[in-house]
């Protein structure tokens, strides 16, 4: 199951006007794992960035969903409020869900985020809307070859073994009921 994470990444950025400044920058990359999404953000922004950059956190970021529109980079973090019933014990339950979606405004984001939602069966309401840092958001790449996928287990099966060999030799050597040490040192150590 796929998970989304929030991935801060330090590099030296070029600016329009010619200068150099050190940022930290978030990504949101659609991942598997912590360890995929740094992979992944690797890969992703190793493309677009000179020289060295460092990945200074990941997080794991909870969306129930993300709404791209095309025609605006600004993204908006928007809280989502409804009320629902559990059916065993027929208490009322207040639901919070946050979303993502792409927009000029905040006026502009809650119109998108009303209408992406007007299929939902139960009343809601947005309580909240607020701009966010992300730069640039990765959505899951299911486009990986089986080459690809095969080579990644050949290589994960050799580091397995490769980990898992020296392991065993010292457990059994640590099951014997009899151990005997014994130490001789030579006339040179002495």
């Amino acid at each position: 199951m796929n998970s989304w994470y929030t991935v801060k990444v330090k590099f030296t950025k070029e600016f329009q006007d010619g200068t150099l400044k050190r940022v930290t920058e978030p990504y949101l990359v659609n991942s598997i794992s912590f360890t995929d999404a740094e992979a992944r953000i690797y890969q992703e922004v190793g493309e677009f960035t000179r020289g060295e950059f460092l990945v200074t956190s990941i997080s794991k970021t909870e969306f129930a969903d993300i709404f791209h529109y095309s025609d605006a980079e600004v993204w908006y973090k928007c809280k989502v409020s409804y009320i629902t019933e559990d059916g065993d014990s027929g208490k009322e339950k207040k639901v919070n869900n946050n979303f993502l979606v792409s927009a000029h405004s905040v006026k502009e984001a809650y119109e998108r985020i009303e209408e992406s939602l007007k299929g939902m069966m139960v009343t809601f309401e947005i309580p909240m809307i607020s701009v966010t840092p992300i730069v640039e958001i990765y959505p899951y790449d299911g486009s990986a070859t089986d080459d690809d996928a095969s080579q990644y287990q050949e290589e994960a099966a050799v580091a397995a073994s490769v980990s898992v060999q020296p392991e065993e030799e010292e457990e059994e050597e640590i099951k014997s009921p009899n151990i005997n040490v014994a130490f001789n040192a030579s006339e040179e150590e002495e």
